[in-house]
């Protein structure tokens, strides 16, 4: 990886990261299929934070017989009913794991190096020009004209970057506001399943109705039929993600003229998820806004972090008409309002980088993409296309395990190895504990250094 060839992807070495960066798909609570010691520990962790300090404080100290203080009751947790199948995260119980067993994390979704300097250096300069106060609410102007120049590079599509762009915090709040300022209780909101955690849960607050329709390997192509057969007088949205995590995915052109067309004749709306947009590499991508007749019903949802890797900024925005983006902004103005200014900047700075950086990005990305790729084959694992993302799906069944979360379990404590049980992204996990998600959206030295220990340490059954 020769990073310093190009100015525009020059970097310094990342801080040590222990803490997880995006709260993903928790652990589905209604398959006993997958009760596990790290179910089991899940709970336990749900156990010890439930003592809330302001009752304990206010309770009288109780005594033995002996006058020593009695240790004070546990509260069980509290929450609302309709986030109660979504307890701690299986990407944090899998990263508490990895600390603890010296384990590399292929698991989480965020590089382990650092974005591009010329980014870095525009936040600098913002917060020294004194750019530190509160942003318009939808977006500082130079980012909101940044996003709709790329997004006309990108789709042919000419926005209005003061009516038609919404900055938010990160592409989940876009989700969020989307999903909060267009959807009712009641609607029905179809999936594709496997799907990133925020859509379920943040549909739930919602009051939505989910359906899902699966994906299925070995190709994960959609069940064109299946999908028709379950819009119904109900389905408010379809909400895609291209290319799609975690299957790495990318829809095809005949997929999402099928699902346009499905809208169109049913006056469904379209929520498209296009984070991973710049790391398409066996085909181009399609957003679904440029499908003739789709731009109208169509939000359309972006962030820096995947692109620029640096993810902890939270830099995300919604493309979507006047008319549905007065809904999505409603929505945003009462869960974050604004989001951070000089980081704005810098990301106007970063949308207006030439067409080389991302060619390298693409490339230095194929480059990871091989290491892995090979070497969960070299491993033993049946190994399934990715076309986009910089994610993997494997077939864990050749090394005898009954599901993915027993098998991820082995693999971090035998193996030194983190992937993610992808069980956790379908409504029902049954259909996903075959599967393993790895990423590889780390340096070469640390791929290279996980695929020797699963070569050398993984024994089939």
């Amino acid at each position: 990886m020769n990073l310093a060839a190009s100015p525009y992807l020059t970097t310094t070495p990342a801080a040590t990261t222990t803490a997880p960066f995006r709260h993903e798909m928790p652990l589905n609570p209604s398959s006993s299929a997958l009760a596990s010691s790290l179910r089991r520990s899940l709970c336990a962790s749900l156990r010890r934070i439930a003592p809330m300090a302001s009752a304990a404080a206010s309770a009288p100290a109780a005594s033995t017989e002996n006058g020593a203080p009695k240790p004070p009751e546990q509260q069980p947790v509290q929450v609302a009913k309709r986030l109660e199948k979504f307890k701690t995260t299986i990407f944090t119980q899998m990263s508490m794991l990895a600390i603890k067993h010296g384990a590399i994390n292929l698991g989480q979704g965020f590089p382990n190096f650092d974005g591009p300097d010329f980014v870095k250096e525009a936040a600098i300069q913002a917060i020294n020009a004194g750019k530190n106060q509160y942003a318009r609410g939808y977006g500082v102007p130079e980012l909101n004209s940044a996003i709709s120049e790329r997004f006309l590079k990108d789709s042919g599509l000419q926005v209005d970057p003061e009516k038609e762009v919404t900055v938010t915090s990160g592409c989940t709040e876009a989700i969020a506001a989307t999903i909060l300022g267009l959807i009712n209780p009641g609607d029905e909101v179809i999936l594709f399943a496997p799907f990133y955690d925020s859509y379920e849960a943040t549909l739930s607050m919602a009051g939505a109705n989910v359906k899902a329709i699966t994906l299925r390997p070995p190709d994960f192509a959609v069940p064109l039929e299946e999908l028709k057969a379950a819009v119904s007088k109900n389905t408010r949205a379809i909400m895609i993600n291209t290319p799609h995590n975690p299957t790495g995915k990318m829809f095809t052109r005949e997929e999402l003229e099928f699902i346009a067309t499905l809208c169109k004749e049913n006056d469904v709306l379209l929520f498209a998820d296009e984070v991973y947009d710049k790391l398409a590499f066996e085909a181009d991508h399609i957003s679904m806004a440029s499908i003739p007749g789709m731009y109208e019903r169509t939000v359309t949802m972006n962030s820096l972090g995947k692109t620029f890797s640096l993810t902890g900024w939270k830099i995300g925005w919604a493309i979507a008409p006047p008319h549905l983006t007065w809904g999505l902004r409603q929505a945003h103005s009462f869960l974050t309002f604004a989001t951070c200014t000089p980081m704005q900047s810098a990301a106007a700075a970063a949308l207006r980088a030439p067409d080389s950086y991302y060619e390298e990005l693409r490339r230095d990305y194929s480059v990871k993409k091989a290491i892995l790729l090979e070497g969960l084959k070299a491993a033993g694992f049946i190994v399934y296309p990715s076309s986009g993302t910089y994610f993997i799906m494997v077939d864990h069944t050749p090394f005898g395990f009954d599901n993915d979360v027993e098998f991820c379990e082995y693999l971090i404590r035998e193996v030194g190895v983190v992937a993610i049980p992808p069980s956790v992204f379908y409504l029902n996990p049954e259909e996903g504990k075959n599967l393993v998600r790895f990423t590889f959206c780390k340096d070469e030295d640390t791929l290279r250094a996980a695929v020797e220990r699963m070569k050398t340490r993984l024994r089939k059954k």
